[in-house]
């Protein structure tokens, strides 16, 4: 953005958003628009969480291959203008055991009571990259993307970090950083509050035919990839097999992600929810439970209602975003 003015930005958005922005004026669609989308399939019943292992596999794996993508804040970060607050995940980049701007992926055990039995179950959790994902259908900033192949991208050079995605997801899947991103630039004391981050399931990787960092080191193999509608055949062979459950398939209208458990997910949920409340601070995000058959905001009144008022906001800033990067020179 080299040195260009709020005024000026927000100018050329307008200016290059009633050109552009009008073909973004309905709610995206979230189907893949060529060839078939991918999923993924966890399978609770080979997930141990990698006992003896003080860090699991995968949740290493999905470090060691974004770190570079981490955020580095500016020093004297300040609060979200009118609150005063902000937040800062910096100084707790070691952490393993949550959801962060540092830790994409993590690993949640619980304990259920299940046919008469204890079963101990461990479950990987991360983005679900929904079918139509509100997060990015409802972004101000178009900065959240369903690409064709199924996961859903954000990207952060565009993104405000207003955390409007979090909100809507049924998960609070994106985590915030603040002291980074393109409001230091336009409105430093106004808008957003830095960048979200989360699980792009390796869109690099998968781009170039390769494998996503946490399915390449599980070593059970309890995550498996490849085409969507493959991997929800296996889940419910697996299910079926097992008399278990399955969960991703309906939840927030259909997602790209699909465990299978040998107990119901209403009882896993139940304990997670559980194990939130005796956090230190039971409201902080990056834990997240399984509410089961959860809807989808944008299947609701005032979910429409928000998709048709913001997305020509967002046309207006994405095109304006293009227009100063393309006058710079830059690749679009």
């Amino acid at each position: 953005m080299g040195e260009i003015s709020r005024r000026e930005f927000i100018k050329r958005g307008i200016a290059a958003g009633v050109a552009g922005g009008v073909a973004l004026s309905g709610i995206k669609t979230a189907e893949a628009a060529t060839g078939e989308p991918i999923g993924t399939l966890i399978d609770l019943t080979k997930c141990d969480g990698c006992k003896g292992q003080k860090v699991p596999a995968c949740v290493t794996a999905c470090r060691d291959e974004n770190k570079d993508k981490f955020p580095e804040p500016i020093e004297n970060i300040g609060d979200y203008w009118p609150q005063k607050k902000h937040e800062d995940w910096s100084d707790k980049r070691h952490l393993t055991n949550r959801l962060t701007p540092y830790n994409w992926t993590f690993v949640q055990n619980v304990k259920v009571q299940h046919n008469g039995k204890e079963v101990e179950v461990s479950i990987p959790r991360r983005c679900m990259h929904c079918d139509n994902p509100p997060c990015a259908n409802l972004c101000p900033f178009s900065a959240q993307e369903k690409k064709p192949e199924g996961p859903v991208v954000i990207d952060p050079n565009i993104c405000f970090g207003g955390a409007k995605c979090r909100s809507v997801c049924p998960w609070g899947i994106p985590a915030r950083q603040a002291g980074v991103g393109l409001y230091l630039k336009v409105a430093p004391k106004f808008a957003g509050g830095g960048v979200m981050y989360k699980c792009d399931l390796c869109y690099d990787r998968i781009s170039q035919g390769k494998l996503p960092a946490c399915v390449e080191a599980c070593p059970k193999g309890a995550i498996q990839f490849g085409p969507k509608k493959k991997m929800l055949k296996q889940a419910k062979e697996k299910a079926k097999a097992i008399n278990g459950y399955i969960y991703g398939e309906k939840e927030n209208g259909g997602t790209s992600t699909f465990y299978v458990s040998p107990v119901p997910f209403e009882k896993i949920h139940k304990h997670l929810m559980a194990q939130k409340a005796k956090q230190k601070n039971p409201k902080a995000p990056g834990f997240p439970g399984m509410p089961v058959g959860v809807g989808n905001f944008l299947d609701t009144p005032n979910g429409v209602a928000a998709g048709m008022l913001i997305a020509p906001v967002a046309g207006a800033f994405a095109a304006g975003y293009a227009a100063v990067k393309t006058m710079k020179g830059e690749k679009k």
